[in-house]
Parts: structure tokens; sequence; C-alpha cells
């Protein structure tokens, strides 16, 4: 359950009083892992695989209740804005108004009282602060239009034009400073406060960063782009069990020979970074390093797209070289050819399995607990998948009627408990499940659809869920299976 889906009165589940109280809930449940979604900006579309910055955090998270305390806010000023909507789910542009209006009241209040510690935060995260709240800044002033869209003495990072820019709008600057200088702050606390309940935090790597992102602005040679800077070919995948046009993710497409010149130093560091936020890291389309689906700039789909080789073990031995042996799970789904399989062995990092990819009557699936290798993490959905219940309601009669057997499915248990208890008793060394399908919530609930603009990322979490009785009823399962 990703940190937006917390229970909250801000509109948005963030890290005050809502978190603290999930993680007490996954204390009592005897769980040891909660799995989040990538942290990052969102921007359009508000996909958290889509950030302004591979490094930044998201200032939504930012709890407002820890102003109110250190009066920074008052109540009415957060009483003037509107955060919360009727129906629970997250609303991304009222938040864009809204919360980021606060945090700028909650800046100009705090600005004389932290800029001591403000100062102190961005020398020591210069590597990555500055450019990410340089692009931010200037990407305010131009009414948010993309990079891309900017006068073009702005698109170079390093010209007279950004300079003086930098130097002429310093409190513009330092706002960006500010939200960046909360975010960890907060971030840290509720971490440290989770792992002393000896609860993980696996955090989640996109393979890609955004076009419109502060890493593509900063870094142009790493990417494959024209001389206008704009992308030569963009990333996405083919048709799959998903959609029948494929997956048109938009992203850039990284030049991996450029990257290999400079030993691999961006990505060194940004893996870096990741381990300061989290205990483990789950490496989204691991495949895609092995190789990747490139599509034309401006194409409709991704239907007409090719394989490319990538970096394989290369770029991993570097990152081991440098930064020792690392927790990671890699994202293996979708099209797996032999040389994606050997390239995960190889790798000795643990895979994925879903079981809603399993149970097919026709054929022997991976995805099946009896197929399944110990060193491997077994979900019984993601974020992009239907809920339990949901796809259960859906599902052709032979394959229903084969998972009911195979797993001895019955109502008085629940159908959505016993997938779970089929995730919980298999070998994988670990079994995650999602709120959603603890719950027994239908697709109403569901977090994304891939390859759709709407209704995504939005489900939240409601305090009053968080029984005793669910959390006894999760414990117990955990210890009859040794988890």
């Amino acid at each position: 359950m990703h940190i937006s889906s917390l229970p909250g009165k801000y509109g948005i589940g963030d890290f005050g009083e809502g978190a603290y109280r999930f993680v007490d809930f996954l204390h009592k449940a005897n769980q040891k892992n909660w799995q989040i979604l990538p942290l990052g900006v969102t921007g359009f579309g508000d996909s958290p695989y889509q950030c302004f910055s591979a490094f930044a955090g998201n200032p939504y998270f930012i709890d407002l209740d820890e102003f109110l305390g250190l009066n920074y806010l008052k109540q009415e000023d957060i009483d003037n804005y509107r955060l919360n909507k009727v129906n629970n789910k997250v609303d991304y542009g009222l938040l864009f108004e809204n919360k980021m209006a606060l945090l700028r009241t909650a800046y100009k209040n705090a600005r004389s009282d932290l800029l001591d510690k403000l100062e102190n935060f961005y020398v020591a995260n210069l590597d990555w602060l500055r450019e990410f709240c340089l692009f931010m800044s200037i990407k305010t002033k131009n009414q948010n239009k993309s990079w891309y869209d900017w006068d073009i003495a702005y698109k170079r990072y390093d010209s007279d034009r950004v300079l003086n820019f930098e130097s002429e709008n310093q409190d513009e600057v330092y706002f960006w400073v500010f939200t960046q200088y909360y975010f960890f702050r907060q971030w840290k606390r509720l971490k440290k406060y989770a792992n002393k309940k000896g609860i993980k935090i696996i955090g989640d790597l996109p393979i890609y960063v955004s076009e419109d992102s502060a890493d593509v602005w900063r870094n142009p040679g790493f990417f494959k782009l024209d001389e206008n800077l704009l992308p030569i070919t963009v990333a996405g995948c083919p048709p799959d069990g998903y959609t029948d046009t494929g997956q048109l993710w938009g992203n850039p497409i990284y030049d991996w020979d450029a990257m290999e010149e400079d030993n691999y130093t961006w990505w060194i560091k940004r893996v870096e970074h990741s381990f300061k936020i989290y205990d483990v890291i789950r490496i989204d389309h691991f495949r895609g390093f092995e190789s990747y689906w490139e599509v034309k700039y401006g194409s409709e789909t991704a239907v007409n797209g090719r394989w490319v080789q990538g970096p394989g073990l290369k770029l991993f031995d570097k990152i081991i070289e440098e930064l020792g042996q690392l927790d990671i799970i890699v994202e293996d789904l979708g099209f797996n050819t032999p040389e994606v399989i050997k390239m995960v062995k190889e790798s000795g990092f643990p895979n994925m399995k879903v079981l809603q990819f399993g149970f097919n009557p026709i054929y022997d699936s991976e995805h099946t607990p009896h197929k399944f290798e110990k060193n491997c993490i077994v979900y019984t959905s993601t974020h992009d998948n239907q809920t339990i219940m949901g796809w259960l309601e859906t599902l052709p009669r032979d394959m229903y009627e084969y998972i009911v057997q195979y797993l001895k499915l019955s109502i008085d248990e629940g159908l959505n408990w016993g997938i779970i208890r089929g995730a919980w008793a298999s070998t994988a060394n670990i079994a995650i499940t999602t709120m959603q399908d603890v719950l027994g919530l239908d697709d109403d609930a569901r977090m994304n659809t891939p390859g759709s603009l709407g209704d995504n990322w939005t489900w939240r979490l409601k305090a009053n869920q968080l029984t005793d009785d669910l959390a006894y009823k999760l414990k117990d399962l955990t210890i009859r299976y040794w988890r």
C-alpha cells in the first residue's frame, strides 16, 4: 500500500498520524515488510512512475500537523483551503492548488527560523538537490510547462540565463529546498519508527525517468535525444496481458554507451540514494536491462516498437562493486526470453511471482505455487492488477473452478483469505498481499489500470478499516505458516 493510500484528514495519505497507526496495525498483525510505490514528485497523470526527479520526494506527503505545532501554519489557514473530498479518493488537482499553497505559507512563516538548517541541508545534498530546486523554480515561473517548452536559454542547465535566474530567484529556489527538507525529515522519522517495530520498508525504483524531469534536463548526454533535446525514441512494452496495443510510457531511452563510459555514476548515485530511503528496493521492469522495447517518439501506441539490447548485468556488477551487496527484488513480469531468465538467475536477486498469473488449467504456470523456487517474492496481486475479488468475479468458469480446487477456497473462510493463504503457505521467501485484498475489496478499489488515464492512484484506506480483528486474522495466518 502506497503512502498516498493512508487514511488522514488532508486529502492524501501522508507522514502524519495515519502512517504511524498503520505501522502499529502491521506490527500487531506480525508483519515484517511494508512495500510502497515510488515517493517522487508526480506530474501529469499522477503516476508515481512519472516523476520530476529520481531523487526528490513528493511534497504532498508532508504532514501539515507538524507546521501547526510549530506555528508555521494556523488552523484557519488550513480551513481556508479545502483538501478533503467527500468520497475519500485523492484529488491531485486539488492538492496541486491548495496543499502547495499551504506549503508556501508555511515556508514564508518558517524561513527566518530555518534558514541555517535549510542551507546546511542544501549543501549536504547539492549533487541532486540543486538541479531539482532550479528545475522546479524555472518550471513554476513558466506556468508549469514541460522544460521542452521553455525558452531555449533555459533548456541548458549551465547557461548564463539559468545561472542568472538562480541568483535572482533564491527565495523560490529555497521554497523547494524547504519541501525536501521536511519530506526527508518526516520520512526518516516514520521509517525509523517502522524499523523499531521490526518492519522493513520495501521501496520501488522505476527503471526510467520522466521526459519532463530534472534528470533529463541536467543530464541530456545520458539519454537518446536529438539536437533539439527531444527524445529520439521512448520506452514502453509490447502488447501483453494488460493491453492489446502495448504500453506507451513515453520515457526517454538511456544512452547506455554514454553511461558505461561514465562508469554508470548516475545509476550508482541513484541506487545509493535509494538505499538511504528504503531498506529493500524493488527494481521495476528488470527485463529492460537485458533488452528494452523502444518506440519512435510521437507514436500513438507501443505496437510498432523494437527490442534493443540493454546493459545486462554489467550495470549491476558495477553498482555492487561500488556499493556492496544490496537487498534488491527484481520485477521480471511480462514477456521473458531465455536471455532475461538467465540474467535474473545469474543476478541472484529474488524475482516476482503473482498468483493472478497462475492457475490456468490449460498450462502449468511458473506463477502457481507448486512451481516456485524459494528465492522469489510471491504477491496475491500488485498495484497494476485487479483486486483479488475483482479478478475472481471476472474469471472464466474453468479457471475459477481450478483455483477453487487448487486452494480449497470457501465462502466461510473468505475467497480473498484463501488466496492470501495460498501465498503465505508457499515456499517463496517473502509473501506480500495488498490492503485491498486483505479487506476483500472489489475493483472499485483498484490502484492502477496500465495503459489508461483517469481514476488511477486515487484509492485510500479508511481509518476504521484497520480493526484489531483484521490484524489478528492476518497474524494467525502469518504464525501458522511460519512467516
